[in-house]
């Protein structure tokens, strides 16, 4: 009987060409559906929620399946996380790709047409020197940064608008780029920042132009109260820079 299976997910990104699946590169949807095929011995194809790029790191990733095949669903989890430490990878000491929980949904879910929203963290670190050890999982910022300003900018963001000026080119095209943003943070953790977002969906690289029009205010380049004009603009020239991949991390998928 043809079960349907929900993942939720955990992954550094650091070493995967993005999520998506894609010949000849390393990807965490590629790896996921060579260790389930291998483990269901029969070819499986998964559905994710979120198109994460290369270098972005996942708390909570979701993904769907279907298939007819043995293994009891309480037996997944251990023998796919079996399967990604050693079976398939045999260079270094454990995985990137973790499988933290698994859930036998009803026939018509679908892990991406039914979620409700997502949430991201963003981790920027402040230090004066740059930790080489942490230079996959954080955006150094060296400037002390005005987070009272940020916070200012980031009152614009909060709401239901057009946020084409927080989209950039080259990802799919959408029906419609207004989005609901229900929170965002900014959390100061030592000599970290983190910004915690939500929303109901996010445009292609939407949270790191956030992020970076945030900095750019933070290090006084532009003004809060400019976050408005920027949004009513919907021009994608008029916002801050895209800050880069390593620092942000998938934490939640709502359904």
């Amino acid at each position: 009987m043809e079960r349907n299976i929900l993942l939720t997910i955990e992954y550094d990104g650091t070493n995967f060409s993005g999520w998506q699946r894609q010949p000849s590169v390393r990807t965490v949807q590629g790896t996921l559906e060579e260790a389930l095929s291998r483990v269901c011995r029969v070819p499986i194809q998964i559905h994710g929620t979120s198109r994460t790029d290369a270098g972005v790191h996942a708390l909570g990733q979701r993904a769907s399946f279907k298939g007819d095949f043995g293994i009891p669903t309480d037996r997944l989890k251990p023998a796919l996380n079996n399967m990604l430490d050693g079976g398939m990878n045999k260079r270094t000491k454990g995985s990137d790709v973790r499988v933290v929980d698994v859930q036998e949904m009803p026939e018509n879910f679908h892990a991406r047409f039914d979620s409700k929203g997502k949430k991201y963290r963003y981790v920027i670190d402040c230090s004066e020197d740059v930790n080489i050890f942490r230079r996959n999982y954080c955006y150094h910022v060296k400037s002390g940064l005005d987070t009272d300003a940020m916070r200012k900018g980031a009152e614009h963001i909060v709401g239901t608008h057009d946020f084409a000026c927080f989209q950039a080119a080259g990802g799919n095209l959408r029906e419609t780029t207004v989005r609901t943003v229900n929170s965002l943070e900014i959390i100061e953790e030592g000599k970290e920042l983190h910004v915690e977002i939500s929303g109901d969906g996010f445009l292609y690289n939407m949270v790191r132009i956030i992020v970076g029009t945030l900095v750019e205010i933070g290090q006084g380049k532009m003004q809060p109260d400019s976050v408005k004009d920027i949004i009513e603009s919907c021009d994608r020239q008029k916002a801050g820079h895209t800050a880069p991949a390593e620092g942000l991390y998938l934490v939640e998928i709502y359904y």
